[in-house]
């Protein structure tokens, strides 16, 4: 009988994949706490929550309750017309949690339709204003938000859109604030503000997730947000990624003075359990919509928009990560992550090491500039299999991203695995003119 990877591997394509060259995917059967059980047998410590989606661990009792319960109840509905009580409670107490500006949600179903959403809001916002040629959105180098099309037209431009540029709308591209260049960015925003056809600044709130876990400060995010509020710039903080504690508080917006006017989520929003996006508003960004012309409405949704099933997982995961206990745990994860930064930061091979809340990225030297492409990836991703972890290198920087019930012992794991790599950097012989790193 064939495998479960081998069966795999004659009718499906997987995501960030040349197929012609890649191995056979590892097939897995079983999630437990921070692990994932194969189909032989081999456990592997996610150290990335697979994709950075699972909060509280693998097939979490609480969560697949709720699931169950909701399953036996109403398992869909059409969101245009009709409600249900999950919708309902979901965005009161998500909105209970975020800066007190905003106030309404919209659901959709991922990370990429949650930015699609957001910049529909704003576009329509200023044509419903009067002022349709406002329409330059301004990001970061090197941002990603996303792979459908509005979502890569705000994102770097590279290697894995080429394909797509002509397709993609014109932004405003301006440097990440990386301590020591925030004034220099700041000059360059200034500029950009002075063009009136500028609408939006999309960002992620103070990590760079695909950039390679890029950190900046929430002072000089604040400031810049002041600087386009100032100027009639509407700001959307793109938290697919830092929401829901990776970084520190439960959300990155949490630490600014100045808030963003839009927000949007998903990955960790059902704790890793459906797919679900969401996106919300400050109050004048919604009332714009409203009218007595139908024609001022937002004309936005997808089939599974608010899905009840998914509701309810949020819902257990967002009670799970409010509690005292899930607090600790991230505490205690941001405390392992910056003893270990103390310790290999300073290390031959060692580059940088960035850390913000239970994040934790280091960046290797391998003689050569950083990138995706470097041959250090595969490398860096079979080392860390064969000590039963699962990483993604963004080539050469490796991140840590666990669920927040990982313990000590499984953390000690990883930073052993990480400072095996350092040994692999020391051997490497570097190769010339490779890409900039992209994203994953």
């Amino acid at each position: 009988m064939p495998t479960l990877s081998e069966r795999d591997a004659a009718v499906l394509w997987h995501p960030y994949t040349q197929m012609q060259t890649a191995p056979l995917p590892i097939a897995i059967i079983k999630g437990e706490g921070s692990w994932l059980v194969a189909e032989d047998g081999t456990r592997y410590l996610d150290a990335i929550s697979s994709w950075w989606v699972n909060l509280h661990g693998h097939a979490h009792p609480h969560i697949a309750a709720r699931v169950s319960e909701q399953l036996r109840t109403l398992e869909h509905v059409l969101f245009a017309g009709f409600t249900h009580p999950t919708a309902v409670e979901l965005a009161e107490q998500l909105l209970e949690t975020l800066p007190a500006n905003q106030a309404r949600a919209f659901y959709s179903d991922n990370g990429s339709t949650a930015v699609e959403v957001a910049l529909k809001m704003v576009l329509q916002y200023f044509h419903n204003l009067g002022r349709p040629e406002r329409r330059t959105f301004i990001c970061f180098k090197d941002s990603y938000h996303g792979d459908t099309f509005g979502a890569m037209a705000v994102s770097s431009r590279g290697a894995f859109t080429e394909p797509f540029w002509p397709l993609l709308f014109n932004v405003e591209f301006i440097d990440v604030p990386v301590p020591g260049h925030e004034a220099e960015v700041l000059a360059q925003l200034d500029e950009i503000l002075q063009k009136p056809e500028v609408a939006g600044f999309i960002f992620e709130p103070l990590v760079l997730g695909t950039a390679g876990m890029v950190m900046y400060e929430p002072e000089v995010l604040s400031e810049m947000l002041r600087r386009c509020h100032a100027a009639g710039v509407l700001c959307i903080a793109d938290e697919v990624m830092t929401g829901f504690g990776r970084t520190g508080p439960l959300f990155a917006s949490s630490l600014l003075t100045e808030q963003p006017d839009l927000m949007c989520f998903s990955k960790g929003l059902t704790g890793g359990t459906l797919a679900m996006g969401l996106t919300t508003c400050a109050a004048p960004v919604y009332e714009a919509f409203l009218s007595d012309d139908k024609m001022r409405a937002l004309f936005h949704g997808h089939s599974y928009t608010a899905n009840p099933v998914a509701c309810a997982a949020a819902l257990a995961s967002l009670e799970l990560t409010r509690t005292d206990e899930c607090t600790q745990q991230r505490r205690r994860i941001e405390a392992a992550h910056a003893a270990f930064r103390l310790e290999i930061g300073d290390q031959p091979g060692i580059r940088a090491v960035r850390h913000r809340g239970t994040i934790l990225a280091v960046e290797y030297d391998p003689g050569e500039g950083t990138s995706y492409f470097s041959r250090l990836r595969d490398a860096f991703y079979q080392l860390a299999l064969d000590h039963h972890v699962v990483l993604r290198p963004l080539g050469n920087v490796v991140y840590l991203l666990p669920p927040y019930c990982t313990t000590d012992a499984e953390l000690e794991l990883l930073y052993a695995v990480l400072l095996q790599m350092r040994e692999l950097v020391l051997d490497f012989v570097p190769a010339p003119n490779l890409p900039h790193i992209l994203h994953d």
